[in-house]
């Protein structure tokens, strides 16, 4: 069992126990819930006069694995907890967060499976009139920046509970972090949620931890050794070496020339050891060292990195784009050592990412006692997401992808964690055989991406030592396994279950992984595809390819054939479906024109289209402030990134994507002749649009609607809203 002594250093991989080793807390003799409860009627019938943790969530609770609250409040059921709900607390005051009474440990605070302003708002900025995790689908049952507002209402209620948040939201605002909504770089969430811990990634090594050393009585003020936390420091701390992350990756002219005369020592590598002049005031500098060789070989777990303070970043978008390459490169959690970042008179402490889940503990994980549907409380209410999700089945974990849109990697990491293959098949005979409407029909067997299952680096020590961002980008990394084999098998022994009439894939294919396994892709092709599959190929441009991180079309076609090939041989007519992202950072015009020309070329014609949403922390999003490529060395004079910004420009990003409808003719042909590519003009084969006009149709329909949404918007909020739509969440 682990300890449950504090310590002021993460412990190491070798020394991390499973997270069902402890000891079961007393209150385990109450056995378990039918449904973690969400009133005191509730708790009474259960036989409880209080909850040991209350779990405050921006999203109905619906008792299933694919809802994080429901995953952490079982797994702290069993190690012996009393767990309490809160769904979707009215936050106008704080009389809903007392209906539990005061729970004995703490307050664990999540915005719910979605981040609370991606949920509610378009990229647009516009207000969605719908909420998928809300009963009836009825929008605006949680706050903007919902961890933040229900914290602050949680302590109201109790002050003198600890509390810890967690979640996507949570997670991606650990540090200084560039807000899209408010067009600015905001502090850590931890300041302005006034909260005690912040856990980041998959919660449950750190929750679990959490509450066991609460219940022994330790102050959560003592919890600064647990991997996969964040939280406030207000003093100096003694026996770190201190490395600025300036000297590690310099972004500009910012430290004085280098004397030639200078002497080296190590190999040629420089050092200096002058110390800074005077730590601020309240800081941790224990020891300033400036790129050593020394300090590459020295002990990392003693080792933390400086970020550059939060008025800096604030002032300096160059910085904020090198603080986001820090925080990328120390990632790994083989290598990835403590970042700390000031704000104001206090630093923001980040440990090292936590370690994966062991096979063994992601089949205990998912084979919870869940009841797999929503709280009885709820009545026939429908909530959209659970319905979407009931027949499906997470196999797996994390991405190694690195898609620089994307916040899985972020928040899950890249290393894959994987269940065994006896545990999927339970849980597919669990859904048969207890789940109301069930038809025989599993909707997906996925994760992040569909065919990441068991994939590793061939090399325990390569990996651990990797501070590559993508196993797949420019070119798959020739350390990685991508042997399908056992997805294969997996797959066939699904469909062979008696009762399991089909298993549908849908999540997203990561298509330049599953063309290294032409099997893989006739099993999918032959059995596991409705008529259509959904794909990402995002751009067919080098540019904003380039900044995205995602393969060539090229891939895309060889994809295409082999999935065509194995469609016709089981005589089925079976299509795929490409995504693409308007006004990517990396997209010019002229992307678009190619973007739309290859669409026409193809005969695809899009309903729906997606432009890019700058979620925090992610790497495209210190593009779009930055306009520098933090993929490489920031430096004042390095590349520069076409940013598509601004209404006007993305609307036409958009358009091209939908080169079809004649709403958008008139704003393409000028924008065809502004580039001088009058001659894609016309009604020919080779050009995009035609010169005439429908009637009815154009920039007086446009303009009409847009003016409407305008007053629509006012109405709601105030103020009008600027940009543009959402990408489909969780596709690599």
């Amino acid at each position: 069992m682990q300890s449950a002594s504090a310590s002021t250093t993460p412990r190491p991989e070798s020394e991390v126990s499973s997270i069902f080793s402890y000891r079961k807390y007393w209150a385990a003799r109450f056995g378990v819930a039918p449904f973690l409860p969400m009133s005191r009627a509730e708790m009474d019938a259960l036989g409880w006069d209080s909850c040991d943790v209350i779990l405050v969530t921006g999203d109905a609770y619906v008792d299933h694995p694919s809802f994080g609250m429901a995953i952490v409040g079982r797994l702290l059921e069993a190690q012996g907890f009393r767990v309490g709900i809160i769904a979707q607390p009215d936050w106008q005051s704080s009389k809903p967060f007392a209906a539990l009474g005061r729970p004995n440990l703490f307050f664990g605070i999540t915005a719910g499976n979605m981040d609370s302003m991606v949920n509610r708002y378009t990229s647009d900025r516009r207000i969605r009139s719908d909420d998928a995790y809300t009963p009836g689908g009825e929008g605006g049952r949680r706050p903007d920046r919902a961890v933040i507002v229900y914290a602050q209402r949680a302590r109201e209620a109790f002050a003198d509970v600890p509390i810890v948040l967690g979640g996507i939201e949570a997670s991606l605002r650990r540090i200084a972090h560039f807000d899209y909504w408010s067009e600015k770089v905001r502090r850590s969430v931890l300041l302005d949620a006034k909260a005690d811990l912040l856990v980041f990634g998959n919660a449950e090594r750190q929750i679990v931890t959490i509450a066991h050393r609460l219940a022994a009585g330790e102050p959560i003020s003592a919890i600064t050794d647990l991997r996969g936390t964040a939280f406030i420091r207000r003093a100096p701390v003694t026996g770190y070496v201190e490395i600025d992350s300036t000297h590690l990756d310099t972004p500009g002219a910012l430290n004085p020339p280098i004397d030639p005369y200078a002497m080296e020592d190590n190999g040629g590598t420089r050092r200096d050891t002058t110390r800074e002049q005077s730590p601020p005031a309240g800081g941790v500098n224990e020891q300033v060292v400036r790129f050593t060789r020394r300090v590459r070989n020295a002990d990392r777990e003693r080792s933390v990195i400086r970020l550059p303070a939060f008025e800096q970043v604030v002032d300096d978008p160059v910085m904020y784009a090198h603080a986001s390459r820090i925080l990328h490169l120390e990632a790994n959690p083989g290598n990835a050592r403590a970042l700390v970042q000031r704000h104001g008179k206090v630093d923001i402490w980040l440990n090292p990412p936590p370690i994966p889940l062991s096979t063994k503990e992601m089949d205990q994980v998912y084979e919870l006692p869940y009841q797999r549907r929503p709280h009885p409380a709820y009545g026939d209410a429908e909530i959209p997401a659970y319905k979407m999700i009931r027949f499906s089945i997470a196999i797996q974990r994390g991405c190694f992808g690195g898609c620089t849109f994307c916040s899985i990697t972020e928040h899950e990491g890249r290393i894959i964690q994987s269940r065994s293959e006896d545990s999927v098949l339970r849980e597919i005979a669990t859904i048969r055989d207890t789940v109301p409407g069930f038809t025989g029909v599993i909707s997906d067997l996925g994760g992040p991406t569909a065919n990441m299952y068991r994939l590793a680096c061939k090399s325990r020590e390569i990996e651990r030592a990797c501070r590559r961002p993508s196993c797949v980008y420019p070119g798959i990394c020739p350390n990685l396994n991508t042997d399908h084999t056992p997805l294969i098998e997996l797959y066939r022994k699904a469909r062979a279950l008696p009762g399991i009439k089909k298993i549908l894939i849908a999540s997203g294919v990561r298509y330049d992984l599953a063309i290294e396994s032409p099997e893989y892709v006739k099993e999918l092709a032959q059995h596991h595809v409705g008529g259509y599959l959904k794909i990402a190929p995002e751009a067919i441009s080098e540019g904003p390819l380039s900044k995205m991180m995602k393969p060539g079309i090229g891939t895309y076609d060889r994809f295409k054939e082999l999935f065509d090939r194995y469609s016709r041989e089981a005589g089925k007519q079976q299509y795929l479906i490409p995504y693409f992202i308007a006004a990517h950072p990396g997209t010019t015009d002229e992307d678009m024109v190619e973007l739309a020309l290859w669409l026409k070329r193809n005969g695809f014609r899009a309903d729906q289209v997606q432009a890019f949403l700058p979620s925090p922390m992610a790497t495209a999003t210190a593009m779009y402030h930055s306009g520098k490529n933090p993929l490489r060395r920031v430096a004042r004079d390095s590349e520069n990134v076409a940013i598509p910004r601004g209404l006007k420009v993305r609307r036409l990003h958009k358009a091209f994507l939908r080169y079809h409808d004649a709403n958008n003719w008139p704003l393409l042909r000028e924008a065809l002749r502004r580039m001088g590519r009058a001659d894609l003009i016309g009604p020919g084969k080779h050009q995009l649009i035609p010169a005439w006009q429908p009637a009815g149709t154009g920039q007086m329909v446009e303009g009409q609607r847009r003016r409407a949404d305008v007053r629509k918007h006012r109405g709601a909020s105030g103020t009008p809203f600027k940009t543009q739509h959402t990408r489909k969440r969780g596709r690599p």
